[in-house]
């Protein structure tokens, strides 16, 4: 088609929501528009039960179209509450803003909007061959299942995740005046409920679970009656009484279902262009399939009749609403995950259970609750400072200020300055850099402060700058540090590393940065296998070498206790000595210290075994770990929690949690929060104490990790090179006067402290 050729004619296939809300947008843009849409079923066939709007979607609807968005408006059941039913619980939490419709009331709707714009409709009208529909613009809103994607896959370059667990739209005509999650264990696992009332007397249930609980409740050889009947007896506690229906008596058999999450490359071929579902698809946990389909008929109606050029327009339309698409579609996965492995979480306090749930796509934060809701959220940090032994009080401390213990160690706070390389020692020597570095963000409020990778040993050292403990110097030096700490009132761990085959390179600046050093050191690693092609090759390492390594941790164990540090932390991560033992990726051994993941871990167990033995009872030890290698093939989500129960049995009080950096052909994904999920994983399933880090920068996003149990301590790295203070600016930030800044800042503190509060009263300028 001709960027040039004007669009007179639009034929639309599909009469779902999405279908007709873009004929509706395209008439009132351009009511000359010829818009014919094609329709397989009948005006009143519907498959649904109802559709759930946020308020922020009807708000995009009354901007587009205020007469349809009234009239939508004046049928739909509103409710603000969420109820979490859970152990013979429930926890309720306002302020939510959501309305729902019945499906079929708002297909009649957008119908009757239609027809009276001049848009033509045509019922129980099977088209062919949608190129063939004679319009200049064919739009294929054929929803989930859509024919005009299937039939070309590769034009469109369809990508369909099918989801593991099994749900089932039904429908009862009890009443709920909450959206409502209704959690049931049966001998066969859990089993759950979404359940909102979408018209008077009307209420969509869906019921889901694994395919483990579903073959096992037998729902695998029921039909639809059957299904009604026996999820009935599962959710009588909710359902008052009424029965459970399915209108999907179209199908034969079973309704039960696996969400396919369907995203495509491309949403256009040639003068076909693929709208809603069609083009991509959002787990319905968080509702939003009916928002991208309106959205996306307001933006492609815009495309259509600016009057420019339409391969620009069109391609305009394609990249805007792929951005918002992506978001949505982050948001359900995160959302969907949490169902999926919601026997994760089933254990938490039931508290704590309804705000993993209400944060679990993170688009909803710890301070958007307080806005939602500020009692619900009030109990939820009452609830973790007490859990935290923190002092009772009627204003609990945000859950990033609340106390945390580890054996004999009491942290004041839970943010931690993450372990950063500066690459400014000198034969291992730290010096006033060092002390200022470390000591300013002391100064600035972290309860806990971590050294940068030190190495114990001169031939463990990843460059010539990096720092180590080493040397009985190494010791009085970092002596020097820990007491500076100290006297800040935070608390100081010393990470210790080898850092094998990643070792001896350049400082990772100047014009060779990273490139191997021209009088370098030997390398050793768990297998003959270099970090990258310009890297030396290592040498396998024997068991004297083993020995050697042990002995050396040892040693810099002593001496840490004899510098003062409070803690210290073994490095089993990011593709060090300790790592590459860890992961299939560099570990190739065929003796006992390679294979199968008990192997690979001996020889990191070994190290902290003897490391523990040396460390005194009283203080704790951590261990990071890289949780996955993103390559496929490398350690898998089991492997990481075997390793981290095992570190844990060995005495480990704080696993770590990173990920990546194990591998040159690693493919992580990228996102705020992006490595959180696998603490989440490790600290609920193999349950231990967990320190999240990776892309943590907003007080929202400590908090959010910490209240929903997803890990017990968050680590800040950039962001605490971007501010020394900022737990402080963060304490102001959030009200929290319980925070104890030096007594030489205390001026400053109050100063930003009212300024801030200030701000907050004013509101956005």
């Amino acid at each position: 088609m001709s960027s040039t050729q004007a669009v007179n004619s639009i034929a639309i296939v599909g009469a779902g929501p999405g279908g007709l809300y873009l004929a509706i947008s395209l008439k009132l843009r351009n009511p000359a528009l010829d818009v014919v849409v094609h329709e397989r079923n009948r005006p009143d066939d519907t498959f649904g039960w109802g559709v759930v709007f946020s308020d922020q979607t009807l708000a995009n609807l009354k901007l587009n179209d205020p007469e349809t968005a009234a009239t939508i408006e004046a049928a739909f059941v509103h409710w603000d509450d969420i109820d979490v039913h859970i152990h013979g619980r429930t926890i309720r939490s306002g302020g939510h803003g959501f309305a729902g419709i019945g499906r079929q009331k708002l297909l009649t709707v957008l119908q009757e909007r239609a027809r009276s714009l001049g848009v033509d409709l045509r019922f129980q009208d099977e088209v062919a061959d949608i190129r063939a529909l004679p319009a200049d613009v064919v739009v294929a809103a054929d929803g989930l299942n859509s024919r005009t994607r299937n039939d070309h896959p590769e034009t469109f370059g369809v990508d369909v995740d099918v989801r593991t667990n099994k749900y089932i739209w039904l429908g009862t005509k009890q009443s709920f005046d909450a959206f409502t999650f209704a959690f049931v264990e049966t001998p066969h696992g859990w089993i759950w409920a979404h359940a909102y009332q979408f018209e008077p007397g009307a209420s969509t249930f869906i019921v889901e679970c694994t395919e483990a609980t579903w073959r096992g409740l037998g729902f695998d050889a029921m039909d639809q009656d059957q299904t009604c009947r026996a999820a009935e007896a599962l959710f009588a506690d909710w359902l008052g009484g009424h029965a459970l229906m399915s209108n999907a008596k179209h199908l034969r058999g079973s309704a039960w279902l696996n969400f396919p999450r369907v995203a495509c490359s491309s949403w256009r071929d040639g003068k076909v262009v693929l709208l809603g579902d069609a083009a991509h698809t959002a787990h319905f946990s968080i509702g939003s399939g009916t928002k991208l389909a309106f959205e996306d008929a307001i933006r492609l109606a815009e495309a259509l009749t600016d009057g420019g050029d339409l391969d620009a327009a069109l391609a305009a339309y394609e990249a805007e609403r792929r951005v918002e698409v992506l978001k949505l579609q982050s948001a359900a996965r995160n959302s969907t995950e949490w169902f999926e492995t919601v026997d994760r979480y089933v254990g938490l306090e039931p508290l704590q259970f309804a705000y993993s749930l209400l944060t679990r796509s993170q688009r909803v934060s710890h301070e958007n609750l307080r806005l939602r809701d500020r009692d619900f959220l009030t109990g939820i940090e009452r609830w973790f400072a007490d859990e935290a032994g923190a002092p009772s009080t009627d204003n609990p401390p945000p859950p990033m200020f609340a106390p945390l213990r580890l054996r004999g160690l009491t942290l004041p706070n839970r943010v931690v300055v993450s372990p950063m390389c500066m690459y400014s020692a000198e034969d291992g020597m730290v010096g006033d850099f060092h002390l200022v570095h470390l000591g300013g963000r002391a100064l600035g409020g972290a309860g806990l402060v971590f050294t940068e990778m030190t190495d114990v040993s001169a031939d463990a050292r990843i460059t010539p700058g990096c720092a180590g403990m080493y040397r009985p110097e190494h010791r009085d030096a970092w002596r020097r540090i820990v007491d500076f700490v100290h006297g800040q009132g935070s608390r100081i761990a010393i990470q210790l590393a080898h850092a094998g085959r990643k070792g001896s390179v350049e400082r990772p600046w100047g014009p060779r940065a990273d490139q191997p050093l021209e009088d370098g050191w030997p390398l050793i690693a768990a297998s003959a296998i270099p970090w990258s092609d310009e890297d030396r090759i290592p040498r396998e390492m024997t068991r004297a070498d083993m020995d050697r390594v042990g002995d050396d941790f040892v040693r810099a164990t002593r001496w840490a206790d004899e510098a003062g540090f409070d803690m210290v932390e073994l490095h089993c991560a990011h593709g060090y000595l300790l790592s590459s033992f860890l992961t299939p990726v560099s570990n190739h051994r065929t003796d006992d210290y390679g294979g199968p993941v008990d192997n690979r871990l001996r020889f990191p167990l070994e190290v902290f075994a003897a490391m523990r033995a040396v460390w005194p009872d009283e203080k704790p030890m951590s261990v990071r770990l890289s949780a996955s290698d993103w390559v496929e093939d490398g350690l898998t989500p089991e492997d990481s929690v075997a390793i981290a129960r095992a570190f844990a049995e060995a005495g480990c009080d704080l696993i770590d949690v990173s990920a990546g950096q194990t591998s040159e052909q690693s493919h992580p994904v990228y996102g705020r929060m992006f490595q959180t999920p696998f603490s989440d994983r490790i600290r609920n399933e193999a349950g231990v104490v967990t320190m999240a880090v990776g892309n943590i920068y907003e007080t929202d996003h400590v908090n959010s990790i910490l209240a929903a149990g997803r890990a017990d301590l968050c680590a800040l790295a950039r962001p605490h090179l971007a501010d020394p203070n900022w737990s402080l600016r963060a304490a102001a930030e959030l009200g929290w006067r319980g925070i104890q800044p030096p007594v030489q800042y205390r001026a400053g503190f109050a100063q930003l402290a009212r300024n801030l509060e200030k701000q907050q009263q004013a509101g956005p300028v």
